[in-house]
């Protein structure tokens, strides 16, 4: 079912009554009372939340620059160094790319990339915001945060700050690690697609932050239980995230929304099936009594939050830049850094309306299992549930 915005009303509210993620909406931006002062190297970088007020967003038409792409991705990979895939399943590092010169074509390539590995990462990149806003600009126009912090410096409204420093402790009554799992605003008409996060100061050690892969989330259930997830559609909610920030004095300058979008969805390049719920932001599935909705939804957030098979952890550094799909992971930073600075800046661009597997069907394609996709790639017998010996059925 293609997403609309809902007024979902009680619907979603009944999974998950917690408060605000306060790690991913800071009270951060009011005054100096931090433990950087204007002598930090990146202080116009740091976090300002101003009191305005923007309408609605409205829809955009996306087409995806990865279906422009070369499938070798020869241009990209002939020029990298070292091409070093972190896991099966997740993660991918480019060596010796200098992502400043990157041409369309190695774009377009890198934008396929990512929707295949879910997230590509690079070290020792010199791009400044600037550079950093066009290139994730030429994947799809570029999303405005609603209540988390923007930079001082004027002008860069289009880019999300992460800052935490030795002022903001984190506080573990607040929230468990498996709530701080999320994909971007998942709430919204059109979520986010090629995301990208550069870090510009590191701690010395800490901050990582894991993702995990949706396409390998829906390959890890038997075929019954992908079948029945692909029939549902979930809330994603603004709600508890607007309320949190008003709640800590923090504006919000666009009024919050719920949003039904597919449990299942599709990506619009590779063709493959991607579980698309978050801790952060799913508040309930439709059409289902409240308790199976509740049980289905932890069961795929604790595969989300534990699954090793499905995750992968990546280790920042200064001028570290990491490039993910927010259609096919989730993701979560590790906060054990605390007193020392963890800084970076995010380019979000809008993607399309999620497809459900009958949609995506319905347009004459067919959606595809990427774990069995790959299995046939490597010649080898895909694993298929009804072969296996074990009894099956009830036999009381």
């Amino acid at each position: 079912m293609a997403p609309v915005p809902v007024n979902a009303g009680n619907d979603a509210q009944n999974v998950i009554n917690k408060p605000a993620n306060f790690f991913y909406s800071p009270d951060a931006g009011k005054g100096d009372a931090d433990a950087r002062g204007a002598d930090y190297e990146f202080a116009k970088y740091k976090p300002f939340l101003p009191d305005v007020h923007w309408n609605p967003l409205e829809e955009v038409e996306v087409v995806d620059r990865g279906l422009s792409a070369d499938p070798t991705k020869k241009n990209l990979l002939s020029s990298a160094s070292k091409v070093i895939d972190l896991t099966p399943t997740i993660g991918t590092e480019l060596h010796g790319i200098d992502l400043r010169e990157l041409t369309d074509s190695q774009k377009d390539e890198l934008a396929l990339l990512v929707a295949e590995r879910g997230v590509v990462f690079f070290r020792d990149q010199e791009l400044n915001i600037h550079q950093q806003l066009d290139l994730t600009r030429y994947w799809g126009p570029l999303h405005k945060h609603a209540s988390t912090p923007i930079p001082r410096e004027p002008g860069l409204e289009e880019v999300h700050v992460v800052y935490n420093d030795a002022s903001r402790r984190p506080d573990p009554a607040g929230l468990t690690k498996q709530d701080l799992w999320h994909s971007d605003v998942s709430y919204e008409v059109q979520p986010p697609s090629t995301t990208s996060l550069k870090l510009i100061t590191a701690p010395p050690i800490g901050g990582d932050t894991h993702w995990a892969s949706g396409y390998a989330l829906y390959s890890s259930f038997s075929p019954s239980f992908q079948k029945y997830l692909e029939s549902l559609c979930a809330v994603h909610s603004a709600v508890e995230q607007a309320d949190g920030a008003r709640a800590a004095g923090v504006p919000v300058r666009r009024d919050p929304i719920e949003t039904i979008h597919p449990v299942v969805r599709v990506h619009p390049v590779t063709g493959w099936k991607s579980v698309y719920v978050n801790p952060g932001f799913t508040r309930r599935i439709l059409n289902v009594p409240k308790a199976e909705s509740d049980s289905v939804l932890r069961i795929l957030f604790d595969q989300i939050a534990g699954n090793l098979d499905i995750q992968v952890r990546f280790r920042w550094e200064v001028n570290s830049v990491a490039i993910w799909d927010n259609r096919v992971t989730t993701h979560a930073a590790t906060f054990d850094f605390w007193p020392a600075t963890r800084h970076a800046l995010r380019t979000t661009p809008r993607g399309e309306k999620p497809l459900s597997v009958e949609a995506y069907e319905k347009q004459g394609q067919v959606a595809k299992d990427r774990q069995i996709e790959t299995w046939k790639q490597q010649g080898v017998d895909p694993w298929i549930w009804d072969k296996s010996s074990a009894p099956r059925g009830c036999n009381d």
